[in-house]
């Protein structure tokens, strides 16, 4: 790689003025003389060269230039050590498996765990040399590991004082890791509570010594530290101390020693002295010669000072005390604050007791206590807002302590007795003032509307605080109390008081209105982020309208507000809820699925219509759904509108015929059955026509069937059969029974009232879950039927009101079962039974008495099934079944469901055995010591006794069992082959799977697909044997539908070439290939132009259906014939109005072209006659064009011409020959010493090419003084 630097004037200027100031001006002066030539800068000063690499020192200094100046050297952070382990030290000395075995094993954990590299090599002696590489904390960790595991271990003990231990663990034993890491050795030290001195060290003899040695050094050095005891009678610590601790701090600085005095709130008289012994022996010197100086000279006195003066004699922590000790050094004692002792106690010099004395009462008397009388109401306002009234008192005197207790008339004073007069005086000035100007009112309201006084976020009583300067009090909830208070001026009191009474009395006026509105409205009626209700209260400011919790599931919203007001924001309210109801309107539509592509149309442009001239709210079942039923949401008139334009759609898609029949509507209920039970079958029969009743209490007989004619025909026969059938058992009856009867009444699957209707022909209806009556039933027939089915129930039901109570024996080891998972079985018993209650004995008590309380026909049925449960536990048997763990998940299904099935269908009890883990080795052999067995060698285990994992257990009867064996291994997956051509496979698996996914979803199967690579036909198909036969059909009538597909692709792949001139092209392709798109989309073909360097320039292909391909043949020879028919002229236009012809954009030209259907060829740029446009099109237009475009011309010059003369006299004087003035040569950069310079060569030519080469153009190679050329 090479690289070109140009140097231009501008660039040698900017270097110039980089030069020292005589170096520039030498420059700026030019090669003029020999004498400046000298000031030139040489060659290597210009450009400095690299720096190259030399092991001489010469070459090291050579080296420092202009490039290397400024660089630093890096200091690695990796180190390297070596470690050496002779051979009667290691542990491993089997030659042979050097680099493998345990050894190799043990540096490779050692570089994973430490992230140290490591490298072992051999020497003659058979000694281990290894070198670790790495960051310093990583080797030393590295070293250590090593020398704890590849080398031999010694063990070594030192004795060194109990008390020493501590300092070799160091703070958090930092100090005895590092000692370890230091000397790659472990060191164990005994427990305190160990009496032992020895320390433990093992390690490499050499590490044993290191750590020796080092413990030894510790040891050594606490040897010659002392530690001394001396006990001192509290009285004299000050003296030892000193004020603010100036004498201890002086003996410590002097002895060096370090004195721990106990402060004077800790009872204790020992003075610990710290430090090497010299040191330590002169400080307790010092200190017992100042005590006995102190106990000899030393005399007392005893002075009452009042309690509440002694915190003043003693000062802010103290300092008061150590003021006087200084001054006078007397000490002062205090009594303790718990003491009720006055006494206070002066201890020093006899002749110093004066002056101390004198200090003691100046303290005392120095700070005085008063009060001032305010009533409690005002301290807020003396204190003012965050505190601003006393702060400017306690800055002007800050000593001075101010204190307001709650609830008394008074404020106390605490501070310096000269600052004290002038602190009570400006606050009982304060006080003045305020009772003055101040008054206060209390009123009586109940509690309850208080926080209506408050109003929401304070919003009322904030108004009346600032409107009328006061400060209003309001009790918590919490206190119960009546009183309000009202604090400020005295007349915005009065007019708060009075504002506040009007509210309340207005409040007590004010009446509270419950609406019923049903739930499912209050989101509406609130509106996103409560927008609606916002201009519901804006519009009624004084009613407050409260929602219930949505977790209530309550239709009450409360209203309170003015009677008026309350009574106006209800009728609004129920308007809103009208309309809501109203446009709630909704009605369902059947429309075969097939047709809701067609009713939404492309991208949803019907529905969209629908939707908006309608004004209505569709909904469409989802495309995975099998409902066929459209919802349509809204009016009632715009539903109907809609319902009819989507049933218009389906009409004209499809042979469908509506037709309606005439059929009571009284009969409707019974028709459609218990939740549309009885019209769906008939739908469902009749080919899944749509049948259609009128809106419940409309009153209109006739009925709708839609759907295929014949489907239809059969729909009316079979509705109208059971409509005759209906009329002729019109008798209704109505009976009532309590719900928990209705379980019993109907039987167990049925079968008690499935009796009734049988024995008596009448057909019985009980309530439904949504119903609201839940005792009535109804039975419906013939007057006959009807009367004796009556009489059978009523007997039924009669009988069940008959409670009584009986007893049975069950065996307590039974009873768990009854009682477990929260007696699940007995609520079972208590449902299917009329609510039969049945008390089990406590647990522990074991009786076997068990009570039924209940109607007695249904205890007895009770008592016949418990036994019945009984019975099957005692006949409880456990089976097994074997079947491969890898069919295990499927066979449980998901969610365990199928299993589930199984248990409940079979009533047996099934349980799965734990996964084998595949994972996990298997189970090694017993070893056998000394070649010896108990018995005879252990036979292999035998291959036919299935695995434990492999085995289901199965508990309950035993003809249960077997069946539910049976059932569990019909549900073990089978797999079938079956061929589909491999070429298929793909487009069988769909786009990222899609296609077999669905597949296998629709048809509960697993298909597994062979590798690509395989280039195999067969496809498994794994599932349950009933679902295998409909997968394989469904499989290979996909294959059918890609068969057809193939074959259709190959009809569609038909070619045909035609020959079009090349010219033509553009015309046929059109503008933004509008024609071509137009042939393509019309005939439904691909039409191909050949490419720019294709060889058969004039050669289009169509591919597609061979008559499609043929029809747009002769479209695209239609356009050509027409295109020959046309003539092309040249016409001279002066090209300085081609601009304005073209217009903005083309527009002007677009316009003309679309106007006289003609083409128009505008010369391009550099054209050897800028002025010739050609205009293509029929004889007749081209010569309409062309008269058209030279009016143009003549127009647009005249313009252009007059445009020039005004451009003539605007052009600047002298512009264009200043601007052509030729320029000097420049005299380019001169350097001194340059390679060229040195022998015969010449600089280089600068415009010579073979010098200075373009980029990419070849050069011929030649010596040169630059060197070798390295690109």
């Amino acid at each position: 790689m090479s690289s070109v630097a140009v140097l231009t004037q501008e660039s040698f200027n900017e270097h110039r003025s980089g030069l020292l100031p005589e170096q520039a001006g030498a420059a700026s002066a030019g090669p003029s003389s020999a004498g400046d030539e000298d000031v030139l800068p040489t060659y290597k000063d210009a450009f400095p060269p690299l720096p190259e690499k030399s092991t001489s020192p010469e070459g090291v200094q050579e080296s420092a230039n202009a490039w290397t100046s400024k660089i630093r050297p890096l200091k690695s952070s990796v180190i390297t050590q070596v470690f050496h382990v002779p051979l009667e030290e290691r542990k491993y000395k089997d030659i042979n498996q050097f680099g493998e075995g345990d050894q190799a094993k043990i540096c490779v954990d050692i570089m994973h765990k430490t992230g140290a590299h490591l490298e072992l090599s051999m020497a003659k002696d058979q000694g281990l040399s290894i070198m670790v590489s790495g960051k310093l904390d990583a080797v030393m960790k590295a070293r250590k590991e090593i020398v704890s595991r590849l080398q031999t271990q010694a063990s070594a003990t030192v004795a060194i004082p109990k008390e020493h231990h501590r300092f070799v663990i160091g703070k958090n034993g930092e100090k005895l890791q590092e000692l370890e890491l230091k000397t790659a050795t472990k060191i164990q030290i005994p427990r305190p509570d160990d009496p032992s001195n020895n320390i433990k060290i093992s390690g490499t003899k050499e590490g044993l010594e290191k750590a020796k040695h080092e413990i030894l050094l510790i040891s050594a050095e606490q040897d010659k530290r002392a530690v001394e005891r001396v006990n001192i009678d509290k009285v004299y610590h000050p003296f030892i101390t000193g004020a603010f601790n100036k004498v201890v701090g002086e003996m410590m600085q002097e002895t060096g020693a370090r004195i721990n005095v106990p402060p004077p709130s800790v009872n204790k008289t020992e003075i610990v002295i710290t430090g090497e012994k010299e040191q330590v022996a002169l400080a307790v010197n010092m200190i017992k010669k100042i005590y006995e100086e102190k106990k000899k000279n030393a005399t007392t006195i005893a002075v009452e000072v009042k309690k509440s003066q002694h915190k003043y004699v003693i000062g802010p922590k103290g300092n008061t005390l150590q003021e006087i000790l200084e001054k006078t050094g007397v000490s002062v004692e205090i009594p303790p604050p718990d003491s009720s002792s006055e006494t206070v106690i002066l201890r020093g010099e006899p002749d110093r007791l004066g002056q101390a004395l004198t200090e003691v009462y100046a303290k005392a008397n120095s700070y005085t206590v008063s009060s001032v009388s305010a009533p409690s109401w005002l301290h807020r306002f003396i204190i003012g807002k965050k505190g601003q009234n006393l702060a400017k008192i306690t800055q002007q005197m800050p000593k001075v302590h101010i204190e307001f207790t709650e609830g008394e008339d008074k404020i106390t004073l605490e501070g310096p007795t000269k600052d004290m007069q002038l602190v009570q005086s400006q606050i009982e000035a304060i006080v003045t003032d305020l009772v003055s100007r101040m008054d206060y009112t209390e009123i009586s309201v109940d509690p309850k509307f208080h926080r209506h006084l408050i109003g929401k976020g304070g919003a009322n009583i904030n108004r009346i605080k600032d409107q009328h300067k006061v400060s209003v009090r309001i009790p918590p909830d919490n206190e119960k109390s009546n009183l309000i208070r009202i604090e400020g001026d005295p007349k915005g009191v009065q007019e708060a008081k009075k504002e506040l009474l009007e509210l309340a009395s207005r409040m007590e006026n004010e009446r509270t209105k419950d609406m019923i509105i049903e739930q499912r409205f209050h989101r509406a009626i609130i509106g996103q982020k409560g927008e609606k209700i916002k201009e519901v209260r804006d519009k009624f400011p004084e009613v407050i309208i409260n929602f219930p919790d949505p977790a209530q599931k309550s239709d009450i919203v409360q209203l309170r507000g003015p009677r008026t007001e309350v009574e106006k924001c209800s009728k609004f309210m129920q308007k809103m809820v009208a309309e809501m109801v109203e446009n709630s309107y909704s009605v369902s539509v059947p429309i075969f699925k097939q047709f809701h592509k067609n009713i939404i149309g492309k991208g949803g442009a019907n529905i969209k219509k629908i939707r908006e001239e309608t004004n209505t709210k569709i909904d469409l079942p989802a495309e995975n759904s099998n409902s066929e039923m459209i919802v349509i949401t809204g009016k009632k008139a715009n539903c109907d509108a809609a319902r009819n334009r989507i049933l218009a759609i389906q009409k004209e898609l499809a042979n469908i015929t509506e037709m309606e029949v005439s059929i009571p509507s009284k009969l409707h209920n019974s028709l459609i059955g218990s939740k549309g039970r009885f019209v769906r079958s008939i739908m469902e029969e009749c080919g899944g026509v749509h049948i259609h009743f009128p809106t419940e209490g409309s009153g209109i007989d006739m009925v709708t069937i839609r759907g295929p004619a014949e489907d239809v025909e059969k729909a009316r026969r079979q509705l109208l059969s059971l409509a005759e059938e209906k009329q002729t058992k019109s008798h209704t009856v109505e009976l009532r029974a309590k719900p928990e009867y209705h379980k019993f009444l109907i039987g167990k699957g049925g079968g008690n009232i499935r009796k009734v209707r049988d024995s008596t022909g009448a057909r019985i209806i009980f309530p439904t879950a949504e119903d609201k009556d839940q005792e009535l039933i109804t039975v419906v027939g013939t007057e006959d039927a009807v009367r004796e089915a009556q009489k059978e129930l009523e007997e039924l039901i009669r009988s069940l009101d008959n409670i009584v109570e009986d007893f049975m024996i069950v065996d307590p080891k039974h009873h768990r079962y009854f009682v477990a998972r929260r007696g699940q079985v007995l609520r079972d018993i208590a449902d299917e039974y009329g609510g039969v209650m049945v008390s089990f004995p406590r647990t522990g008590s074991q009786s076997d008495k068990v009570t039924l309380k209940g109607a007695k026909d249904c205890v007895e049925a009770a008592k016949k099934r418990m036994q019945e449960i009984i019975e099957d536990l005692d006949a409880q048997e456990t089976m097994e079944c074997v079947i491969p763990q890898k069919f295990h998940r499927s066979i449980m299904g998901p969610k365990g469901s199928r299993i589930q099935q199984i248990t409940r269908d079979h009533n047996v009890q099934i349980k799965f055995p734990e996964r084998e883990d595949p994972q996990a080795p298997p189970a090694e052999a017993p070893v056998q010591e000394n070649g010896e067995a108990d018995g005879d060698v252990k036979e292999p285990l035998d291959p036919t006794v299935p695995k434990k994992c492999d085995v289901i257990v199965v508990s309950g009867r035993r003809e249960r069992c077997e069946a539910a064996i049976e059932a569990l291994k019909a549900l073990v997956p089978v797999t079938i082959e079956v061929e589909v051509p491999f070429e298929l496979h793909r487009y069988i698996i769909g786009q990222k799977g899609i296609g077999i996914r669905k597949m296998m979803d629709e048809y509960e199967v697993n298909i597994q697909v062979p590798a690509p690579e395989l280039q195999s036909d067969i496809i498994s198909i794994t599932g349950l044997a009933n679902h295998l036969d409909r997968a394989k059909e469904g499989l290979l009538e996909r294959v059918k539908e890609l068969q057809a597909e193939q074959e259709d692709r190959a009809l569609r792949s038909f070619k045909l070439t035609i020959t079009v001139d090349p010219k033509y092209h553009p015309k046929i392709i059109g503008r933004k290939g509008a024609i071509i798109t137009q042939i393509r989309n019309e005939h439904d073909v691909n039409i191909q132009f050949p490419e720019k360097n294709d060889e058969n320039q004039d050669q289009i292909t169509i591919t597609g259906y061979e008559q499609n391909t043929t029809a747009a043949r002769d479209a695209i020879q239609a356009i050509v014939d027409e295109l020959e028919e046309m003539i092309s002229e040249d016409i001279t236009l002066d090209s300085r109005v081609h601009a304005r012809i073209i217009g903005a954009r083309g527009k002007g030209i677009r316009k003309i072209m679309d106007e006289f259907k003609v083409d128009l060829r505008f010369p391009q740029s550099g054209a050897a006659d800028p002025n010739l446009v050609t205009v293509t099109g029929r004889p007749e237009l081209v010569d309409e064009a062309i008269d058209h475009l030279l009016n143009l011309e003549e127009e647009y010059l005249a313009d252009v011409v007059e445009n020039e003369s005004k451009q003539a006299y605007m052009k600047p004087r002298g512009g264009a020959a200043a601007m052509e003035e030729p320029r000097g040569p420049s005299k380019g950069f001169v350097v001194r010493e340059a390679p060229w310079t040195t022998g015969s060569e010449k600089a280089p030519d600068m415009s010579s090419s073979e010098d200075f080469p373009s980029f990419g153009a070849p050069v011929a190679a030649k010596t040169s003084p630059w060197g070798p050329k390295r690109f």
